[in-house]
């Protein structure tokens, strides 16, 4: 399915990390249409503004890239604030959008939907088969109703919803706030003030084993959008680099890019987290999709943006 190029195209949380690589990449494809609202303009946990929204704007293709994101110890300490307000966002803007006649929508998830101990890689047919990681169960929660609410109204209304659930993201317009970022910027923020500090260390959490996989923002946007062109199914997607990395080896990219020259402390009384997070995405690579940009490209990358903004 081709989208025209002037249709009407609502990016929810255009302004952050996912979001903004989102609508890079459809201003990049000469869309011209696109809808995006701040925070101050549009209150997503207020359905009647989101509603009386849905009727002003009259999208016609809605992409949800606004939730309440953090790292493991923002999880951990607002527990009720990311169930609440994931639900509460992702309600408005799915029943919203069916009720103005949305032509298509794409849920963006994520990959802490799987069980703590899924099997490796992490196929989609994996959801619900064991318990939730506990440090992030509740953004979690809130990922998976919305899942299920797009495969509820398709089946009841015949929306074409789709969802996709992408690995860990990094890169331009991230969150560098060392209280609820996730761990790579977090550590892109503490190897830069220790650099520019001559601090003689640099202290990371847990031992630094578990396994992560990362993707650039702007290869997720090229398969968001490949998606709102491609697929059309009820079972949600995986959005994956398909190579995975160690948080120690992580750390150590990170340090060289930064060119930090001291030592690194791992605090092993610090939680790791889940201990190996890669995504199966074949059935997207089988339809076609490639990412990009490798994993110290993107850090660079990445730093850079920081440099631009902080630095």
């Amino acid at each position: 399915m081709d989208i025209a190029r002037d249709a009407r195209i609502y990016v929810a949380g255009h302004r952050g990390l996912v979001g903004s690589a989102i609508w890079r990449e459809l201003q990049r494809r000469g869309f011209a249409g696109l809808i995006g609202r701040t925070r101050a303009e549009l209150d997503l946990l207020d359905g009647v503004a989101v509603r009386a929204f849905y009727a002003q704007a009259k999208p016609e293709y809605v992409v949800d890239a606004a939730a309440k994101v953090g790292g493991i110890l923002a999880n951990d300490r607002h527990p009720a604030e990311f169930l609440f307000q994931n639900l509460q966002i992702q309600n408005n803007l799915i029943d919203g959008a069916r009720q103005a006649g949305v032509r298509k929508l794409l849920f963006l998830g994520s990959s802490c939907i799987y069980p703590r101990l899924a099997l490796q890689p992490m196929k989609e047919d994996y959801l619900l088969t064991g318990p939730l990681e506990s440090t992030n169960q509740w953004y979690a929660v809130a990922k998976i109703a919305g899942i299920k609410m797009c495969q509820a109204y398709r089946r009841q209304y015949g929306c074409d919803f789709i969802s996709a659930m992408p690995t860990n993201m990094y890169g331009p317009n991230d969150n560098y706030d060392l209280q609820g970022s996730h761990v790579l910027p977090a550590l892109i923020r503490k190897f830069h003030e220790a650099k520019a500090t001559n601090a003689p260390t640099v202290t990371c959490w847990g031992t630094g084993a578990p396994l992560r996989e990362f993707l650039y923002s702007d290869d997720l946007a090229r398969a968001c959008v490949f998606l709102l062109e491609n697929y059309s199914e009820e079972q949600f997607i995986n959005v994956g680099s398909g190579s995975e990395v160690s948080v120690r080896e992580l750390t150590e990219t990170i340090k060289r890019v930064v060119g930090f020259g001291g030592q690194i402390v791992w605090d092993t009384t610090k939680p790791d987290g889940m201990p190996r997070k890669l995504m199966d995405s074949s059935r997207l690579l089988a339809l076609g999709w490639r990412p990009q940009v490798g994993l110290e490209a993107g850090v660079r990358l990445a730093y850079e943006d920081f440099l631009k903004r902080f630095g």
